[in-house]
């Protein structure tokens, strides 16, 4: 027991957290007689970030609840799902180089069957090329570029502004949350759409911004933003003022901005050097914080590490500001992704309960599934290396299992009790969801697997 005390005494907290436990490899029990909460409950303690329920502002609400009722779209309930599940499954356009090594792989495969080790005759050339072309059509994704017409941006609307809201909300709340002194004043969306990304941050830092920069490609999709945004009056004023809308991004490098965002954006990007360009423009013109969101997929979540790996490792040759990089969320550390294993790729996901636009054909409650990554200016030295919890705890009797993305780069699994890890440990376990911090710097635990995580199908999309 003294030597768990000592071991603790040497950490340099900050002093806001310093008396919060730290739990040593190897020592049975920690000191139950410190009171490492305060007078906090354990259900609100520091590594809680998840929300109960998002809702959307009611002039939103009501707005787009009228241009429905107003409107004159057939199948709108159809549309809706169709284009949700379209875009849930998209893909990343295939390069051009992956896509000759796929038919050099395939040419070479059939070439083995008909044990062609030499030059094919002209006709025989021919058929083979052609079985090569029509396997290739078969095995690979057709990416194609979505064009945003009025009649697509209005049933986007009706689709995924509400998910788009809510994914958005839960990433600014851990900002708003872990780091209560930032109040920009600035905020740039990239691929802005229906405006949700304005909505949401109006409803945090709606006092301190005085600029929001939407920028989307579409016109017809700014114009039901602006549309969206003057309420059913449909006046000159919009509901939030300092909003602006634009086609492209400011062309000066000198322009920055407090909040850069790109939620669900860099997917509609046709190849990989647009969005290496895009994520590097977003990071240039980022004074404070880049927030990026993405569908909770496995073609989500690669984007975001590419962005991720992207900037930290620093390759932009146009450097503005100097300041380094850091992960703010969902990573407690620098190290590569532990999810990204060369033989079974899994995404960093996580959910976000919402009440959905009441819509005749929507439920009372529905979930966002999205993965998200935070990144910052500054080392962020002060932030507490707190494990990220990555799949839903399960509470038992006496005892409680977390699934945790560690600092030190590796996933684990950790078994809670009561006895063992302190009494404040093992409920603040039992308060904690999935994308909460656990407030511990070491824990006794096991490698995780597939089996132990409890792993689905629809996990490892």
């Amino acid at each position: 027991m003294a030597a768990a005390r000592c071991l603790r005494k040497t950490w340099n907290y900050p002093m806001a957290f310093r008396s919060l436990a730290t739990v040593i490899p190897k020592v049975s029990q920690v000191d139950n007689s410190s009171d490492f909460l305060g007078k906090i409950p354990h259900r609100q303690h520091p590594g809680i970030l998840h929300l109960k329920n998002v809702r959307l502002p009611s002039e939103l609400v009501e707005v787009a609840q009228f241009l429905v009722t107003e409107s004159s779209m057939r199948n709108l309930e159809q549309q809706t799902k169709a284009l949700t599940n379209y875009l849930w499954s998209r893909k990343r356009p295939l390069e051009a180089a992956d896509l000759r090594r796929k038919a050099h792989e395939l040419e070479q495969k059939f070439r083995e069957k008909k044990n062609a080790t030499g030059p094919l005759d002209e006709e025989a050339e021919v058929k083979l090329q052609k079985k090569v072309l029509d396997a290739l059509r078969k095995s690979t994704y057709h990416w194609e570029e979505l064009k945003y017409t009025e009649e697509l941006s209005f049933i986007y609307m009706a689709a995924r502004m509400d998910g788009v809201f809510a994914a958005v909300t839960r990433a600014f709340h851990e900002i708003q949350k872990r780091v209560s002194d930032f109040e920009p004043r600035t905020l740039l969306d990239f691929g802005s759409g229906t405006g949700a990304v304005t909505w949401a941050a109006h409803g945090i830092w709606g006092k301190s911004i005085n600029e929001y920069m939407n920028i989307d490609s579409s016109a017809s999709m700014l114009a039901l933003a602006e549309r969206l945004m003057k309420g059913i009056s449909e006046d000159k004023n919009l509901c939030i003022p300092g909003v602006y809308f634009r086609q492209f991004l400011p062309v000066s490098p000198k322009v920055k901005f407090d909040l850069v965002v790109s939620a669900f954006s860099l997917n509609e990007l046709q190849s990989y050097a647009q969005r290496v360009e895009t994520v590097q423009t977003l990071w240039r013109k980022t004074g404070g914080f880049l927030v990026l969101v993405e569908n909770g997929t496995k073609e989500g979540h690669q984007m975001l590490m590419e962005a991720r790996d992207l900037i930290l490792k620093g390759t932009d040759e146009v450097i503005h500001d100097p300041t380094e990089p850091s992960v703010f969320a969902p990573c407690p550390h620098h190290l590569p992704c532990p999810r990204l294993s060369p033989d079974r790729i899994l995404p960093c996901n996580f959910t976000q309960t919402y009440f959905p636009l009441p819509f005749s054909w929507n439920p009372p409650k529905k979930e966002e599934k999205f993965s998200y990554l935070i990144l910052r200016r500054g080392s962020g030295e002060l932030e507490q290396p707190w494990p990220r919890i990555t799949k839903p705890v399960l509470c038992r009797t006496r005892h409680v299992h977390v699934h945790l993305c560690c600092p030190d780069g590796s996933l684990q699994h950790a078994v809670i009790t009561s006895k063992k890890h302190s009494r404040d440990i093992y409920r603040c376990a039992r308060n904690c969801e999935c994308g909460d911090r656990l407030p511990v710097l070491n824990l006794d635990s096991e490698p995780d697997s597939g089996e132990e995580r409890g792993d689905t199908d629809e996990d490892h999309r």
